[in-house]
């Protein structure tokens, strides 16, 4: 069937008076502008042969969008449009989420979208794309995991965080794990407002539930109790509390006429390259450190006698040439 070029106009004209209608003009646009990209790679690839289309949601005008991106048998054809597509997408929730997580509510949110890209964008459509990338997000905190990790660090980040009608700075843990291989992957990222022992009970019973078995090593931060939630979970793991943490915290008790000289005495506590350390020296500095500085600051004396501190030391269960790399958290950084 052949249209004139006025009633081409026409149809176009009545399909965008319908709801929804520039949207369906686009889609069919974009999908068209596959369908032609596909036809040149087969000019190119003769080997390489049709195999109907796969699904792909983008985000665009306030509204998710659904396009049918067509394939190849090989797998080797990807739209170019796509690619832009997927970049504008990144930039805009990167921006949204940057303006949000500020203190920035929705509505604002919107009205500096409709200042940078020329269209408004409601509450609604904002919270929408938020709805989108939550949903790419839940999947990959869902995706399973592999069975035995020799190392798991665990540490936060402070983020400002939105709770119905105020911000407020929130702990965001990150999980990282080191595998076999000796890479390294991201097992989950958590927060919750309130930090206790339930909330560590649900991250470990999480990645359990997600295919960990065995984990050999923990690195945390000096968390209350968290060794007793770790031993619950995995009981033949070791941990090791962030030796970095630990000095920052010494640290602030110190008068400024101390602090250079107190860090020396730190540094020397906690060796890391010497081949024939042991946790019993370790110890035995820390308690000679503690008595020093105790005359000073006489909460020290109670560190020296307590147990816990011996966590600190499991770095020097290890051979020295990974000692610098489990001794703190910093290495998640």
């Amino acid at each position: 069937m052949n249209f004139t070029q006025e009633q081409k106009y026409k149809i176009l004209d009545e399909l965008l008076q319908e709801e929804s209608g520039l949207e369906k003009v686009l889609q069919k646009s974009l999908e068209l502008l596959m369908l032609s990209e596909r036809q040149l790679y087969r000019e190119e690839h003769q080997q390489d042969y049709s195999n109907g289309y796969r699904y792909w949601k983008t985000y665009g005008q306030g509204k998710i969008m659904e396009l049918q991106v067509p394939r190849t048998r090989s797998g080797n054809f990807y739209p170019f449009i796509l690619a832009l597509l997927r970049d504008q997408e990144e930039e805009c929730r990167k921006l949204a989420f940057r303006l949000y997580s500020s203190g920035l509510t929705t509505e604002q949110v919107g009205e500096i979208f409709g200042e940078i890209y020329g269209n408004h964008y409601s509450s609604s459509q904002v919270s929408r794309m938020f709805d989108y990338a939550r949903d790419e997000v839940s999947v990959w905190r869902q995706r399973p995991l592999e069975r035995y990790y020799p190392i798991v660090y665990i540490d936060a980040v402070f983020i400002s965080t939105r709770r119905v009608d105020h911000v407020s700075k929130e702990a965001y843990y990150t999980i990282l794990g080191v595998k076999e291989d000796c890479t390294r992957e991201v097992l989950g990222v958590y927060n919750n407002p309130t930090e206790g022992s339930f909330f560590w009970h649900d991250i470990l019973q999480d990645i359990k539930t997600r295919g960990v078995k065995e984990i050999g090593l923990f690195v945390s931060d000096g968390l209350s109790g968290i060794e007793d939630v770790i031993s619950s979970h995995y009981p033949s793991a070791e941990v090791q509390l962030c030796c970095f943490h630990l000095m920052r915290e010494c640290q602030k008790y110190a008068k400024p006429k101390h602090k250079g000289e107190m860090g020396e005495d730190l540094r020397e506590v906690f060796r890391t390259d010497e081949r024939h350390d042991s946790k019993s020296a370790g110890l035995s500095r820390w308690k000679s450190f503690c008595e020093k500085w105790g005359r000073y600051y006489p909460s020290f004396i109670t560190k020296a006698h307590n147990e816990r501190y011996e966590l600190y030391f499991t770095y020097l269960q290890y051979d020295y040439r990974i000692r610098r790399m489990i001794y703190s958290t910093n290495w998640i950084e």
